[in-house]
């Protein structure tokens, strides 16, 4: 059954602003809540706030899809879906209420349930985008073809607000499992990356697996007599959710040290190397954070070592947040942020400084 909300479509005051700048040449910052000011470079440039421009604006829970505008905080999101027992899978964190959904969708990170359901892009349907001509186009889902051949709805997401504005997310969701049960196994790293693959091969229904120096915390999520039977088999203590949801949001002792934290994206079966700094093993040990003063090179080059690549969450301007481009990939990107963006308003630098 359609539930009725109360929205706020600010949309026509986003579309004067934006077309306001491009008419100057004035480059905007999109401001949403503020909540993840890394990883990317700062932005000089004059902000435009979408906070306002709240609500969901439809939502069918029979139909599994939601669809929300940008300024909705993610917490108001993850409270409705909970309502009527759904979830949005890839867990995307709150920090506190301040998140958005645009931010959220621009951002594209996701939390630690990611690669045992998909990415925040694998659960975006379809989107509304103010491009750089000023035009409020609709993608994906319910519309029109999109240009130029590209999916630009999923384009969009992970793309820290470089190619438009969004206004509008389309976002499948999925029920919640019917039993959860979260344990944890004291082991070393080795040991736990180990199992991991092993548990990977026989299908277990872990939702979620980090490893914090000394000990393994898997998640179990499904069907009641799977998760009963997976703990059995796996061993340790279980305890209540307190440890994920203080790493969805960053809020572990680990992220407290004041050192500049790195984020290496990698394969799950890439193996343990000695990392310059402390070391956080989420995602299965596909993501590892890392605590670390060494210099960004140093990270880059770890991360290459792994077969992945390696991210700053923190001000490291002179080498850039995010791993170099190759050549021909730095072409498409700026293809499409030409066709999209041709005035270069939106985000100038917040990606490459070129860029």
């Amino acid at each position: 059954m359609q539930r009725e909300f109360q929205t706020q479509d600010k949309s026509v005051e986003l579309i004067e602003q934006v077309r306001e700048a491009i008419a100057v040449k004035s480059p905007l910052f999109i401001r949403g809540g503020a909540s993840k000011p890394f990883p990317g470079r700062k932005v000089e440039a004059a902000p435009i706030d979408t906070r306002a421009h709240r609500g969901i604006v439809n939502y069918d829970p029979t139909e599994l899809v939601i669809t929300v505008r940008a300024g909705t905080p993610v917490s108001e999101l993850d409270e409705v879906l909970d309502s009527a027992g759904q979830m949005l899978p890839c867990e995307a964190a709150i920090f506190g209420g301040a998140a958005t959904v645009g931010g959220m969708v621009a951002s594209g990170l996701a939390g630690p349930r990611r690669p045992w359901v998909g990415s925040v892009r694998d659960f975006v349907l379809g989107c509304r985008l103010i491009t750089g001509q000023g035009r409020h186009l609709r993608f994906g889902g319910e519309v029109m073809k999109n240009v130029a051949g590209y999916d630009v709805s999923r384009l969009v997401t992970g793309s820290f607000g470089c190619l438009g504005l969004l206004t509008e997310v389309s976002l499948k969701v999925l029920p919640k499992p019917r039993a959860t049960r979260h344990i944890e196994l004291q082991m070393p790293a080795a040991a736990a990356l180990a199992g991991l693959t092993e548990w990977r091969r026989v299908d277990l229904p872990i939702a979620g697996a980090c490893h914090d120096g000394e000990t393994l915390h898997v998640r179990l999520e499904g069907g009641v007599e799977s998760v009963r039977a997976a703990h059995a088999r796996l061993g340790g203590t279980s305890v209540d959710d307190s440890f994920w949801r203080a790493l969805r949001e960053q809020r572990l002792s680990f992220f407290g040290d004041p050192r500049p934290l790195w984020r290496l994206s990698v394969p799950p079966t890439a193996p343990l190397i000695e990392l310059p700094g402390s070391c956080l093993l989420d995602w299965g040990g596909a993501q590892r954070w890392l605590k670390s003063d060494a210099p960004a090179a140093v990270m880059r080059e770890s991360a290459q070592r792994l077969g992945g690549h390696a991210t700053a969450f923190a001000d490291v301007a002179s080498a850039g947040a995010f791993h170099p481009l190759p050549a021909a990939l730095q072409r498409y990107h700026r293809a499409l942020k030409q066709q999209l963006d041709p005035h270069a308003i939106f985000n100038p630098g917040r990606l490459y400084a070129d860029f």
